[in-house]
């Protein structure tokens, strides 16, 4: 499928082309997984989410209109999921909090790295919805400014202002968490 351009694939794909739809596929899923991971914080309903994306994707592709890249519009369909998925999430009350059981040994440095990556997803996590998916989209996904706004259905400037304040809320955040470490 190299060689051809992403509308003749898309086009290709509706008409039922079988290789065509695998390569759409493999070069779309990736993205929409990890975007859909990122916002759901749950493989199996990342996984939930992609799914239903290509097939949505399946069945918009006969009236395809090549307004954005695919890529693009997939993670548009995956973040809507995302948030309905979100709204729908009901807090899950327990009396005890499982416990968590580590088997893995590794080197103290490999935790200590770890630990700093944990505590870092956890705090975009944390923030405000809008603000997580443009971060998702932006910083993690290495998608452009005016491909994250087409994707969140949003202007560019508001895009850019979530991005700011998503940014200087993780840099208070982590810098309290410093602040904290080192006291």
């Amino acid at each position: 499928m190299s060689g051809i351009g992403e509308s003749e694939q898309i086009a290709r794909a509706a008409g039922g082309d079988r290789a065509a739809q695998a390569a759409l596929v493999n070069r779309n899923m990736p993205i929409v997984f990890r975007v859909a991971y990122r916002m759901l914080q749950d493989r199996a309903e990342a996984e939930d989410v992609t799914q239903e994306t290509f097939l949505r994707a399946w069945k918009q592709l006969p009236d395809w209109q090549p307004k954005a890249k695919f890529s693009t519009w997939a993670c548009t369909v995956a973040l809507n999921l995302c948030r309905d998925r979100l709204r729908k999430k009901k807090p899950v009350l327990m009396d005890e909090l499982p416990e968590r059981v580590d088997t893995a040994l590794r080197p103290e440095e490999a935790l200590a790295s770890q630990q700093g990556i944990e505590g870092i997803a956890e705090k975009i996590a944390a923030l405000p919805e809008r603000q997580r998916e443009a971060l998702t989209l932006c910083a993690l996904e290495g998608m452009s400014n005016i491909e994250a706004a087409a994707a969140m259905d949003v202007g560019v400037r508001a895009l850019e202002s979530l991005l700011a304040r998503a940014r200087r809320s993780l840099r208070a955040s982590l810098g309290a968490q410093l602040d904290g470490d080192e006291k």
